[in-house]
């Protein structure tokens, strides 16, 4: 073990995946997140292409399918619930839109910190009030009133990252809303799902509900276009409200999903937005997963960005023998590419949403879909150092 220090802010996916690559490159790692304890539930997130490579170096391979929704596909139906197009979990071996491992974001979130927690220090219910910067390292204060110094500070804190806009500015800066809103709670399965996910959507609105491993439970999920909505993402009533008003009318299941939405646990909404910088580091600070590069949830890819640049991020600091500029600048020449394709996919499924009703659909860039995918070469960072 060397003598680097690395402060995490996060604990989703993004943060405890780096900190599980830190510390297999040897350093010392400890995790803030402002949350009490591990938030449950949430998103169903997918793992596409390379980013199922990435949990396979990790060990985790079991461990994540085990904790798999196991949906076997999905059904787009009209509004009165007959199929109109049915598309599988197998289709385009295991990485099309239902993807083989699909798993709640709260469940892969709990599969990295088991892994992680004996190695890893994880303080909960604290934040980064303050940090300074200089050649050598970075003095953080927090909330709760400790102070101390790391050799380096990640940002793995989400769309709306306070790391982020402490360091490198405002976040009207860097996040671009892309007209539309989402949200997704948990509802009783009093639906009939048996596996199967259903979709429903009408100019530009969607209604839909997914399976999940608990038979008694599913996954409402809910989209409208919105240019001129100012969220404000923790205000649950107004949040409730929002949703309310302009889902209402909406025709299929929609308004026995929303007849849940008062005693929802777990309720989402927010912009359906990308995050778009020139660089992803200052000094010895660092961004990861959706504070650095977020594709929208659109794109389907946004744990598989998480996955694949916590990797990097760890292996290109400590093959540059944790020299900050050098170690940086790789990870981001590595990584944009393959960021920028799937930041794409997020704008083109946007399109596809806002078409009118009738009109033929772009033909996908199956190019593109591959480098989004697959558009990364991974080096093998343990076998350089040993």
């Amino acid at each position: 073990m060397n003598d680097i220090r690395v402060l995490v802010a996060g604990a989703s996916v993004a943060g405890p995946a780096v900190a599980h690559w830190l510390h297999r490159f040897g350093a010392e790692i400890t995790v803030v997140e402002r949350a009490d304890a591990l938030r449950p539930g949430g998103q169903a997130v997918d793992a596409r292409g390379i980013a199922k490579d990435v949990i396979r170096r990790i060990g985790l391979d079991a461990a994540v399918r085990a904790a798999c929704t196991y949906t076997l596909g999905a059904h787009t139906v009209d509004a009165d619930g007959n199929v109109l197009d049915t598309v599988r979990a197998d289709d385009g071996d295991g990485d099309g839109y239902i993807a083989e491992i699909e798993i709640l974001r709260g469940d892969l979130s709990q599969v990295l910190y088991d892994a992680t927690r004996d190695d890893v220090e994880y303080i909960f219910g604290d934040r980064i009030t303050s940090l300074t910067h200089d050649l050598d390292g970075v003095d953080v204060t927090f909330d709760s009133g400790l102070a101390r110094r790391f050799d380096f500070v990640i940002g793995a804190d989400g769309l709306h990252s306070s790391l982020r806009a402490m360091v490198f500015g405002p976040r009207e800066q860097y996040v671009r809303h892309l007209g539309h809103v989402l949200s997704f709670y948990t509802v009783p399965n009093e639906f009939g799902l048996d596996g199967w996910a259903v979709e429903y959507s009408e100019s530009g609105r969607t209604a839909g509900l997914r399976p999940v491993p608990d038979a008694s439970r599913a996954i409402a999920m809910l989209s409208f276009p919105a240019g001129d909505v100012d969220v404000d993402y923790r205000d649950a009533d107004a949040l409730k409200r929002l949703l309310r008003a302009r889902m209402d009318g909406f025709g299929w299941l929609t308004p026995r999903i929303l007849d849940h939405l008062e005693d929802a646990p777990d309720l989402y909404l927010d912009q359906v937005a990308q995050v778009v910088m020139e660089r992803w580091s200052s000094g010895r600070v660092g961004l990861l997963g959706d504070a650095a590069f977020c594709s929208s949830p659109f794109s389907g890819q946004g744990t598989g960005l998480a996955l694949v640049g916590a990797y990097v991020l760890a292996g290109e600091l400590a093959a540059a023998d944790w020299d900050p500029t050098v170690g940086f600048a790789r990870y981001e020449a590595r990584m944009r590419p393959f960021v920028e394709a799937n930041q794409e996919i997020g704008r083109l499924n946007v399109r596809f949403r806002n078409a009118e009703p009738g009109t033929a659909p772009e033909e996908w860039d199956m190019n593109l879909i591959d480098r989004a995918l697959n558009g990364i070469e991974l080096p093998d960072y343990l076998g350089k150092r040993a």
